[in-house]
């Protein structure tokens, strides 16, 4: 093959814990007898309260074929190449098993925001019911040097008083802030969704409106921008580009001798891969080969957040000013990729489609 397959889960595969019907039937045309894929297949989600190994054994369960964990790409995932925070204590914000996936991806030293709040329980002072009837003293063997935001954490008002207290102290919560400490220690975050599609009738919160509260309440504070050492997630360049690598690395496995000219990306949410970031730190290139795709199409399924009966004519310069733009702060909104290279109703009509494109027999 000369292609492959970035398939997004919500929306594409699932909605909450629900299969879409497509999707078994998409992935019994992918795999030959023995259950290896014809094509390479790099699950693209923006995820990243679990570890790989466990999203591939849902995937293996939801689609009846075998996903290993080299097929899969949280948003947290492009982490492995920063390895100059690895021996750096990182104060770690999201859900799930937070010191698992830290530390699986190579850092040394994670520290979550219950432990911190473990330690400073003073500093959690919104729920009177959580506040401590006596105030704890003792040191705090740990000062947090940089911060990463794996996704939306439970306790929202929490999470955003010691991640503040964190950054306006530069890594002593506990002190008084001291606002002239700028730019505050590094911040580095997956996952800018502002909602993305579950059960629910209407999409949900995601982390990108998590992100949207701290960088309003870091400027209100001190009249300046939060500032981001790298974001990652989908529709990042660093995503795609190590999305690639994995698309690569699974050819050089199977022997596959052709290039990998055209990478299919297959998402439930419409414009999210119309913003080109303008890219912070650009340190992450050199750990990836440069970009081998000669293009990378997109092809929108009708099962996720986007709805073809709801879309916003763009069709002048005015309506094209009017659009609403959900991406991130830090994005470039870029009306000429609004559009998707291709529209279908679901994943399995994805998969026929770009077999068709590329006239590739299975």
């Amino acid at each position: 093959p000369s292609f492959g397959f970035l398939f997004d889960i919500d929306g594409v595969l699932v909605r909450g814990r629900t299969p879409i019907p497509a999707a078994r039937t998409a992935f019994g045309k992918l795999v030959n007898s023995q259950g290896q894929f014809l094509v390479p297949v790099v699950f693209v989600t923006n995820a990243g309260n679990c570890l790989r190994q466990k999203k591939a054994d849902q995937l293996s369960h939801l689609l009846g074929v075998p996903i290993s964990q080299d097929q899969v790409m949280m948003s947290h995932s492009p982490l492995r190449m920063f390895k100059r925070y690895h021996e750096k204590c990182v104060l770690v914000s999201g859900q799930g098993p937070l010191l698992d996936i830290a530390q699986d991806l190579g850092f040394c030293q994670p520290i979550t925001v219950d432990t911190l709040r473990e330690k400073r329980p003073q500093l959690d002072a919104v729920d009177h019911d959580r506040s401590p009837n006596l105030l704890v003293s003792g040191d705090f063997c740990f000062k947090p040097l940089s911060v990463v935001l794996f996704g939306e954490p439970v306790r929202w008002e929490t999470s955003l008083q010691l991640i503040i207290d964190v950054l306006l102290t530069s890594g002593y919560p506990g002190n008084p802030y001291q606002q002239e400490n700028y730019p505050h220690i590094p911040v580095l975050a997956c996952n800018m969704d502002l909602m993305w599609v579950a059960e629910a009738q209407s999409p949900r919160f995601g982390h990108g409106t998590f992100m949207v509260c701290l960088e309003n309440i870091y400027k209100k504070i001190t009249g300046k921008e939060l500032k981001y050492e790298v974001l990652m997630g989908k529709p990042s360049r660093l995503t795609y580009q190590y999305a690639e690598h994995l698309i690569r690395a699974q050819a050089l496995q199977r022997s596959w001798e052709q290039p990998i000219q055209t990478l299919y990306a297959a998402t439930g949410t419409g414009p999210a891969l119309l913003s080109q970031h303008q890219e912070i730190g650009l340190g992450w290139q050199k750990e990836l080969a440069s970009a081998a795709a000669a293009r990378c199409r997109s092809v929108l399924v009708c099962t996720g957040v986007y709805s073809p009966h709801a879309e916003v004519a763009l069709d002048t310069g005015d309506s094209i000013a009017q659009a609403v733009f959900h991406g991130h702060r830090d994005f470039r909104f870029d009306p000429a990729l609004v559009e998707p290279d291709h529209i279908v109703p679901d994943v399995d009509a994805a998969v026929d489609l770009v077999f068709q494109l590329e006239n590739f027999t299975p």
